[in-house]
C-alpha cells in the first residue's frame, strides 16, 4: 500500500511541476542560437564557450555543437567564442523581440597550426576532452572517441584507467571494474547515454565494463562531484558511457576495422571486426533534421593464464610461516564481445529535439580451469617436506553477460523555459547454463595405498612444488564426485524523468534555476541450481579422461582433463535442494527523487547550489535453511529510507586559461545485494551451530564530499591541474562473526554483515599534458602527459572475542595509495605512436579474518606498459599495431607481507595488428 501511495505522490509531484512550468511561460524577448563546428570536416565541437560580452552571459556548446541563449533583450551585441586549440572568433549581432538570431561558427586551429589539431589524432582527442572539462559547472574528467582509438584498449574499463583518479580491477589480465578516487567499483554509478545501468553480477552493484566494446563509443565522462540533478548513488564518481550520434559530424561517416591479436601465453590468434556509420537526412520541411547512427562490433579472444595460490592459507604461529593449503591452476579462456548501437536523433522543429538511443552488448566467457588441490596434514614451511592429500579438479563453464539500454526522450525550448524529458529501460543479465562446477579426482587407493604424497615447497611468493612422479600421473587418481551448477541473474530498471530550466537575472547577474523529478523502479533476481553425482558409468581412473599434458609455465602440472568425457560418465544425478535455494533471492528498489538547484554568474564567479531529495522503498525475498530440522523456509523484508542531499559548486575564473574549483556534495549508496540478501544458512558441525546470512537491515553508505582544485589550460591539448578531495563516509559495511553475542547466543559462529562507525578518505590528484607545437619540426609532434593520485583512507571494523568487541582500522578495500599514468607520444601527418605506462600501488583485496590483520589479503603493486602505432596509408586507410603488457606484469596477492603468496598469476603479452577504413 505504501509503495502505491508513493507512486501516486510522485506522479502528482511531476504533474505539478509540469503545470508550474507551463504557467510560468510568458512572452519572451529574443533568442540567440547557433552551432560550433570545425571548418573542414564539420565536426561538432562540445565544450566551446560562447559569451555575450555586453551582458556577461555565457553558454556552452552541447554534443551537437549547439548553443542557446534564451530571453535576450533586443539590442546590438558581440558574441565571442573560446575553444582550447582554436582562435577566438568575434561577431556582431542584432537581437529583435520575439525573434531568433542564428549565428554559426566554424573554428580552425590556432594560428600557425593545421586544423587537424582539433579534429584527428592524439592531440585532438585530448583537446576535445579538456574543452568539455573546462566548461563544466562541476568537476569532471572526459575522454573522447579519438582518445580511445589512440590507446591499446579492448573495453571501456581499460580506456578509463588512463584518466586521473581512476584505476581498474583486472580479471585474467583484462580490465573489468573501474575505481574512482580510491573507491570500490561497488560505490560508483554507471550510466549509458545518461541512463543508469544495473550490474549483471549476482552479488555486486558494480557494473563490469569489460562487457562494453570501446568501438561503439563516442565519449566517456566521469563526474567526480555530482550536481543535484544527477542520481546520488556514487561515492567515488559517476561514469557516463556515450555511444555515437549522427550529429557528432556532418554528412555521411563510416569506419570499418579488421584486427587480429596474438596471445603470447597460449600462442593463440584471435579476430576482431568493428564497423560504425552515421548520416543525416532531410524529412518533412527540415534540412538534415534526422540523424541515424549505427555501430556493430565483434571480438573473440583466446588466451590463458597460469596460477599458483594459497588463498591465504598460512599458519603464522610461533613466528614461522607455514603453508596449510595450496593450488596449482591452469586457465584456458575464450572471451567473445559483441555489441550493437543504434541511435536516432530527430530535430522536430527549431524548438524541439527528440532522440531514441540504444546500446546492446553481450559478453561470453568460456573458461576451463584445471587445478591440483593440495592439503597438507601438517602445515609445511619453505624447504620442508610434508605429507599431503591431493585432488585433481576440473571446472568447465560458459557465462554470458548482457547489457541493454534504451531511452526515448527529448528537449523542448520555450521562450523562457527549457524542458527535458526521458523514459528509459535498462536490463543486465548473467546466465550460466548447467556446467561442471567441479569434477573431483581423488588419489586412487588401489594405486597409492596411503592416499597421500610427500611434497616439498620452494619459494613463498612464486611457490614451486617438488613431487614424486606419481603425483603427475593420471593413473594415480580416480573420479570421486562431480558437481554441476547453473545460475541466472536478471536486473531490470525502468525510469522516467522531467527537468525544467529557466534562464533569468539575479540583480544584474545572469542566473539559472532548474528543478525536476525522477522515478526509478528496479528489480533484481538470482536463481541458483546445484546437482551432485557420485555414480559413474565405466572406469573412473583419470587415465580415461586425460588429454595432453598441460602447458604450465610455472612448473610441471600433469594432464588435461576432457570435460566431454566427464559428462558422458555421469550416472545418477541428484539435485542439492539446499544449495539450489539458499542462493536464490528477489529484490526490488523503487526510488523517487526531486530536486531544485540554481546557478548564478557574478563577474568571474560561477556558483551552483541546490538540494536533492530521494526516497527508496526496498523489498527482499530469500530462503533460510536450518540443518537441525532440515527445513527450508522463505524470508522477506521491506523498508523505506529518505535522504536530503545538499550541494554547492563554485568556479572562479582567474582568466580564460585558469580557474579554481570547489565543491561540497553529499551522496548515498546502498550496500551490495549479497550483503542485503535475507537468505540464511544454519548448519551443525560437530555439535557447533554455525550460520551465514545477509543483513537486509544494513544502512546505506552516506558520504559528505569536499573537493578543491585549480586548472590551467596553457594551449592545445595541454593542461596543468591539482585537486584535493576528502570523503567522510558513514555506515561503512563489512563482514564479521557475531556468534555468541546478544541476539546470536545460540550460534557458535554467525557470519553476517554489519555497519561500521565511519570511514574517511583524503587524496590529492595531479594531472598534466603538453603538446610541444612550439618546437621546430619534426619535434613539434611530441606529446607528453601524465597524472598521479595519492590517497589515504581508514575504516573501522571489528569482531567479538569472549563477548568483548575489539575494533581495528583498515584502508578502504580496493583503494591504492598511489595510482599514476605516464605517456609519451608523437604524431605527424602520416604516423601516430604512443607509449603508455599505468601504475597502481598495493591495495586491500579482502578481509579474510576480521580479528586477524595478518590474514588481510592485499594485491601487490602493478605497472603495465603498452605501446600503440598508427600509420595513415591515405586519409581514409590506417594501419595499426598495438602491444599490451610488454613487461609481462603479473597479478600477485599476499597476506601479512608481500613474501606470503595468496595468488600468483601470469599472462604474458598480447600483440594486435589491424587496418581501418574510414570516411568523413
Amino acid at each position: 500500500m505504501k509503495k502505491s501511495a508513493n507512486k501516486i505522490a510522485v506522479k502528482k509531484t511531476m504533474l505539478a511541476i509540469v503545470i508550474a512550468g507551463i504557467a510560468a511561460h510568458a512572452v519572451a524577448d529574443g533568442r540567440i542560437e547557433g552551432q560550433i563546428k570545425t571548418t573542414e570536416k564539420g565536426i561538432a565541437l562540445q565544450g566551446a564557450k560562447v559569451r555575450i560580452q555586453e551582458l556577461n552571459r555565457e553558454a556552452v556548446s552541447q554534443r551537437d555543437g549547439r548553443f542557446v541563449f534564451l530571453d535576450v533583450k533586443a539590442g546590438n551585441y558581440t558574441l565571442v567564442t573560446s575553444y582550447i586549440g582554436a582562435d577566438n572568433v568575434e561577431r556582431k549581432i542584432v537581437v529583435q523581440d520575439q525573434k531568433t538570431t542564428r549565428e554559426n561558427f566554424n573554428l580552425i586551429g590556432v594560428s600557425g597550426l593545421v586544423e587537424n589539431v582539433i579534429v584527428i589524432g592524439q592531440a585532438a582527442g585530448i583537446n576535445k576532452s579538456l574543452n568539455k572539462q573546462r566548461s563544466a559547472d562541476n568537476i569532471i574528467t572526459a575522454v573522447s572517441a579519438d582518445s580511445i582509438g589512440q590507446f591499446p584498449d579492448t573495453n571501456v574499463s581499460e580506456s578509463l584507467q588512463r584518466l586521473p583518479g581512476l584505476s581498474i580491477e583486472r580479471d585474467q589480465g583484462e580490465g573489468r571494474y573501474v575505481r574512482v578516487r580510491g573507491m570500490s567499483p561497488d560505490f560508483n554509478a554507471v550510466t549509458i547515454n545518461g541512463v543508469g545501468v544495473p550490474g549483471p553480477d549476482a552479488d555486486r552493484r558494480a557494473v563490469a565494463l569489460d562487457v562494453i566494446p570501446s568501438d561503439l563509443l563516442e565519449n566517456l565522462t566521469v563526474t567526480k562531484s555530482v550536481t543535484p540533478d544527477m542520481d546520488a548513488n556514487s561515492l567515488g564518481g559517476s561514469i557516463d558511457v556515450q555511444s555515437l550520434s549522427a550529429f557528432d559530424r556532418d554528412g555521411f561517416f563510416y569506419q570499418f576495422t579488421a584486427e587480429g591479436s596474438f596471445d603470447e601465453n597460449t600462442e593463440q590468434t584471435s579476430p576482431k571486426l568493428a564497423a560504425t556509420a552515421s548520416n543525416q537526412f532531410s524529412i518533412g520541411n527540415g534540412e538534415n533534421n534526422l540523424g541515424v547512427a549505427l555501430g556493430v562490433s565483434s571480438f573473440k579472444r583466446e588466451f590463458g593464464s597460469d596460477n599458483v595460490e594459497t588463498g591465504g592459507s598460512w599458519d603464522f604461529e610461533d613466528g614461522e610461516a607455514r603453508v596449510e593449503e595450496l593450488e596449482q591452476r591452469d586457465y584456458r579462456i575464450t572471451r567473445e564481445r559483441s555489441g550493437v548501437t543504434l541511435n536516432l536523433d530527430y530535430k522536430a522543429s527549431d524548438n524541439t529535439d527528440l532522440y531514441w538511443r540504444n546500446l546492446y552488448s553481450e559478453y561470453t566467457d568460456s573458461e576451463i580451469r584445471l587445478a591440483n588441490v593440495i592439503e597438507f596434514e601438517d602445515a609445511v614451511a619453505e624447504g620442508e617436506t610434508g605429507t599431503a592429500e591431493v585432488q585433481r579438479e576440473l571446472k568447465d563453464r560458459v557465462e554470458t553477460q548482457k547489457i541493454l539500454s534504451t531511452s526515448l526522450g527529448g528537449q523542448t525550448r520555450l521562450d523562457k523555459w527549457t524542458v527535458d524529458y526521458r523514459a528509459a529501460y535498462s536490463k543486465s543479465s548473467e546466465d550460466e547454463p548447467q556446467n561442471i562446477a567441479g569434477a573431483v579426482f581423488k588419489i586412487d587407493d588401489d594405486v597409492i595405498a596411503d592416499e597421500v604424497f610427500d611434497l616439498s615447497l620452494s619459494g613463498t611468493k612464486k611457490i614451486h612444488i617438488t613431487a614424486p612422479a606419481e603425483y603427475y600421473q593420471s593413473a594415480s587418481y580416480k573420479l570421486d564426485e562431480v558437481e554441476l551448477g547453473a545460475t541466472n541473474t536478471n536486473d531490470e530498471s525502468t525510469s522516467v524523468n522531467v527537468d525544467f530550466t529557466r534562464e533569468l537575472e539575479w540583480g544584474s547577474n545572469p542566473a539559472q534555476i532548474k528543478f525536476g523529478a525522477k522515478h526509478t523502479e528496479r528489480e533484481k533476481d538470482n536463481d541458483v541450481a546445484v546437482w551432485v553425482s557420485e555414480d559413474f558409468i565405466g572406469e573412473t581412473s583419470l587415465s580415461n579422461f586425460a588429454d595432453n599434458d598441460v602447458d604450465y609455465t610455472l612448473g610441471q602440472f600433469g594432464s588435461q582433463i576432457n570435460a566431454k568425457s566427464v559428462k558422458a560418465a555421469l550416472g545418477e544425478i541428484e539435485i542439492d535442494e539446499v544449495e539450489s535455494s539458499i542462493g536464490d533471492y528477489a529484490v526490488t528498489e523503487d526510488t523517487s527523487a526531486a530536486y531544485i538547484m540554481g546557478r548564478v554568474d557574478i563577474n568571474d564567479w560561477c556558483i551552483l547550489t541546490g538540494v536533492r531529495y530521494e526516497n527508496t522503498d526496498f523489498t527482499a525475498q530469500g530462503f533460510s535453511y536450518n540443518s537441525e530440522d532440515d527445513e527450508t523456509s522463505s524470508q522477506s523484508f521491506s523498508n523505506s529510507d529518505d535522504y536530503f542531499l545538499p550541494a554547492l559548486h563554485i568556479r572562479y575564473s582567474i582568466d580564460d586559461k585558469t580557474q579554481i574549483r570547489a565543491a561540497w556534495t553529499n551522496s548515498v549508496v546502498r550496500p551490495g545485494f549479497a550483503q542485503l540478501s535475507p537468505g540464511r544458512l544454519i548448519e551443525e558441525d560437530g555439535g557447533d551451530i554455525e550460520a551465514e546470512f545477509g543483513n537486509p537491515y544494513l544502512k546505506s553508505l552516506e558520504s559528505s564530499n569536499i573537493d578543491v582544485g585549480i586548472e590551467h589550460y596553457p594551449g592545445v591539448a595541454s593542461v596543468l591541474s591539482a585537486f584535493v578531495f576528502y570523503k567522510d563516509i558513514d555506515n561503512f559495511a563489512y563482514q564479521t562473526d557475531l556468534g555468541g553475542t546478544a541476539g546470536y547466543e545460540e550460534f557458535d559462529k554467525a557470519f553476517t554483515f554489519v555497519n561500521g562507525n565511519s570511514a574517511e578518505l583524503l587524496g590529492i590528484e595531479l594531472a598534466a599534458s603538453k603538446q610541444f607545437t612550439q618546437l621546430p619540426a619534426p619535434w613539434d609532434g611530441l606529446l607528453i602527459g601524465g597524472n598521479a593520485t595519492f590517497v589515504d583512507s581508514t575504516a573501522e571494523i571489528g569482531g567479538y572475542d569472549d563477548g568483548e568487541f575489539i575494533a581495528r582500522d583498515i584502508p578502504l578495500p580496493s583503494q591504492s595509495d598511489t595510482s599514476a599514468n605516464f605517456m609519451i607520444g608523437y604524431e605527424s601527418e602520416k604516423i601516430s605512436m604512443r607509449l603508455s605506462a599505468n601504475y597502481k600501488s598495493n591495495y586491500l583485496l579482502e578481509v579474510l579474518e576480521p580479528m586477524e590483520a595478518d590474514y588481510d589479503a592485499y594485491v601487490d603493486d602493478q605497472m603495465q606498459l603498452d605501446f600503440s602505432l598508427r600509420y595513415y596509408l591515405t586519409d581514409s586507410i590506417k594501419l595499426h599495431f598495438e602491444a599490451l603488457n610488454l613487461t609481462d606484469e603479473i597479478y600477485y596477492s599476499y597476506v601479512k607481507s608481500p613474501g606470503y603468496n595468496a595468488q600468483y598469476e601470469s599472462y604474458g603479452a598480447t600483440y594486435k595488428l589491424g587496418i581501418t577504413f574510414m570516411q568523413f
